[in-house]
């Protein structure tokens, strides 16, 4: 790979580093062609862009970047990496779990996961990573929360609407 080669890919990582607030570190080294290809597609049907690198690369892009947010990620480039971007934070792992146990193996394995802002680092995470809420998952929570005791309020307010009709009606 010339110079000019390794420039371009570190220009277009840094570009996907910047557009996604989400992004998971793999490693997919034993996976088959044939499994690297069922993979990519679980990913584009869930919106996810998957990128294979190399780590030097991975690591300029992200120093470029900004060096200190990243640092956390920089112990996870080693071996076979493959990148997974996303907006939505919880697809990654969603991906990587079902793929796993389609195959019935241990790859691809999670190396890092870096989540809006936050690291979470290594493949114990995965089942975490699974059950994080999306930012709809939440604002649909809090807006039944609201709802609820409104409800409330309205049903009640119904009820004794109805029994002073009742009463009204029965005094006449």
């Amino acid at each position: 790979m010339t110079k000019e080669q390794k420039n371009e890919v570190i220009v277009a990582l840094k570009e996907k580093f910047s557009q996604y607030d989400n992004f998971y570190v793999t490693d997919t080294e034993s996976l088959s062609v044939a499994q690297i290809g069922k993979l990519r597609k679980a990913c584009f049907d869930k919106q996810i862009e998957m990128k294979v690198a190399k780590n030097t690369l991975i690591k300029k892009a992200l120093e470029s970047i900004d060096a200190e947010k990243y640092t956390e990620v920089y112990n996870s480039l080693h071996k076979v990496t493959a990148l997974m971007f996303s907006e939505n934070p919880k697809n990654p792992a969603l991906i990587i779990s079902s793929f796993r146990s389609e195959s019935k193996g241990e790859k691809p394995v999670l190396k890092a996961a870096f989540i809006n802002g936050d690291v979470y680092s290594g493949d114990n995470q995965l089942k975490a990573l699974t059950q994080i809420k999306t930012k709809n998952e939440l604002i649909g929570e809090v807006i039944g929360l609201l709802q609820s005791p409104a409800k409330r309020v309205l049903a009640g307010l119904l009820q004794h609407h109805e029994k002073q009709a009742e009463a009204t009606a029965t005094a006449e």
